[in-house]
């Protein structure tokens, strides 16, 4: 069973057709990267899977589970954006527990979740830290650790590097890539080209929707 599928997918903005007719299936544990110019409707595939905004015709489907009506809070997608959206006033590890607390789970529980969580991206130190104190690139493994701490079915990264300082880039793709090699079914929308060769099982080049 495919991890995402997506068949005959139209995305229309006005009289705009950002997407025409997409349609591929994304294997359970790969990673797939989406690349192309900006504009060509990568991102906007991106976020119909993580159910941001609604495809105009065809189905996706998750698992074999069509989600075209499934809000985004129970789709349990984990979504990195480029620009880290931390809380400010909250700490590091108050930013990574935020999506636990309307689970049910215990505080120890919680805990031992964010530090795991918090190793897995190599940032065990900066619990206490708050956002302002830490660089971009320690600030988007943050934001990734917060998507794993839900245990997400299936990751997607929307150009988790574009807002990066270029010596910044590599350590945020260092952690993707160990995440690919756990496993985990992921989808990045990335400008890394050479990136994308390197770790990428399959590289999917979008162009005017296509």
């Amino acid at each position: 069973m495919s991890a995402v599928s997506l068949k005959n997918i139209v995305k229309k903005f006005g009289g705009f057709t950002a997407v025409h007719r997409m349609s591929m299936d994304i294997p359970d544990g790969s990673f797939v990267t989406l690349l192309g110019p900006s504009g060509c409707g990568k991102t906007t595939t991106l976020r119909m899977i993580a159910g941001l905004i609604d495809p105009t015709e065809g189905d996706i489907t998750i698992k074999g589970q069509r989600i075209n009506d499934v809000p985004i809070h129970r789709r349990n997608l984990g979504l990195v954006f480029q620009n880290y959206a931390l809380f400010p006033h909250k700490t590091i590890a108050e930013n990574v527990a935020f999506g636990l607390k309307y689970r049910d789970i215990s505080k120890a529980d919680a805990a031992k979740k964010v530090r795991d969580v918090l190793e897995l991206v190599q940032l065990p130190h900066v619990s206490d830290r708050y956002p302002k104190q830490l660089s971009g690139g320690q600030q988007q493994r943050v934001a990734i650790a917060r998507s794993l701490c839900m245990r997400p079915r299936i990751m997607l990264f929307d150009e988790p590097t574009s807002a990066l300082d270029p010596e910044m880039i590599a350590e945020v793709l260092e952690v993707i890539e160990e995440l690919a090699g756990s496993g985990m079914t992921m989808i990045c929308v990335t400008h890394e080209m050479g990136f994308a060769r390197q770790v990428a099982d399959r590289v999917i080049f979008m162009d005017e929707g296509e």
